[in-house]
């Protein structure tokens, strides 16, 4: 029986192929890895909500000009202060010290972009999630895309018609679609992105009726009318620091916190295949931990800038001068 589940489970678990190479810094940057984790390891173990962080920092970074680095850019017009990124997308000072960590170890050779892609890679390990092996060989944009960070990341709001489409513009698909929302099994959502759904902006309506009635008195404690909305909660509030595949069971139940979230299984027209493929990982989480993995792997290579395109920063703030 064991050695059928192995089967199986390496049958589903097929291997992305890609441009980049998981051995690209094996000469002139040997450690790399051992010196990311152990920056990683030490922001989680001061905040475990950090985790999420990360990886949400390079989820942002790869939809907008691809897997480059910009999201980490500082100044105005920046992807940072992006409406899906204001007072919401955080960890730019934990790379600050994973890249001077690298630097001192092996300076000018290894690109922010591909830092925030390990530390993506490592916080989702630290937390009880499955491995990959990260391929590399970016290099950093030299310029941030605002307007397209207001364009084309994901919203809380979307429907999921929206979600698939922005997806898809990018070259992932609706399996990655709910696979990487299962990133969502760790981290905290303000209450600003889904107060709405409690009931109406008086305070006194109806609330979505895809929520579950028992999960109301809870979010309304917790996200009062009067507030300014910067309250957080869980968003698997099940298991909010452990990566696992409770986030989907909490879908199946009408627990998902964002609509962006709870959509996959009760959504618009796309949700009968998203719904089927939540089920799925709800009850197995081998193939979610799997199709999450390749899922990473497929997004790390959006269009990333190679060979002699871009640069590497020595600063993940600004560009080279």
């Amino acid at each position: 029986m064991m050695m059928i589940r192995v089967v199986t489970f390496l049958m589903v678990c097929v291997v992305v192929r890609c441009q980049l190479s998981s051995d690209f810094y094996s000469k002139n940057c040997p450690n790399v890895l051992n010196i990311v984790r152990r920056e990683v390891r030490s922001a989680v173990r001061n905040e475990m909500r950090m985790a999420a962080s990360l990886l949400r920092l390079h989820f942002h970074d790869c939809f907008v000009n691809g897997c480059d680095g910009s999201v980490l850019l500082d100044g105005n017009d920046g992807e940072k202060f992006a409406l899906p990124n204001l007072n919401s997308a955080r960890g730019y000072e934990v790379i600050d010290s994973i890249k001077a960590a690298v630097e001192t170890a092996c300076g000018g050779v290894v690109s922010c972009a591909d830092v925030l892609a390990i530390a993506a890679r490592d916080s989702v390990v630290l937390s009880g999630g499955p491995t990959w092996n990260v391929l590399l060989g970016r290099r950093d944009g030299v310029s941030a895309n605002q307007t397209a960070a207001n364009l084309q990341l994901p919203s809380p709001f979307d429907s999921l018609d929206s979600i698939v489409s922005k997806f898809d513009a990018v070259g992932l698909n609706t399996t990655d679609v709910v696979a990487l929302s299962g990133g969502h099994t760790i981290g905290l959502s303000r209450c600003a992105l889904f107060s709405g759904r409690l009931s109406n902006f008086s305070g006194s309506g109806a609330p979505d009726a895809t929520l579950d009635s028992s999960l109301i008195p809870e979010l309304r404690s917790a996200c009062p009318v009067n507030g300014d909305g910067n309250n957080t909660v869980a968003l698997d509030n099940r298991s909010r620091d452990l990566f696992d595949n409770s986030y989907f069971r909490n879908l199946v139940n009408g627990r998902g916190i964002l609509q962006s979230d709870q959509v996959l299984v009760s959504g618009d027209s796309a949700a009968s295949t998203t719904k089927t493929i939540a089920e799925l990982y709800s009850n197995n989480s081998a193939v979610f931990f799997c199709d999450f993995a390749n899922a990473m792997i497929k997004m790390g290579n959006i269009s990333p800038l190679t060979g002699g395109n871009g640069e590497i920063r020595r600063n993940c703030r600004v560009v080279n001068s």
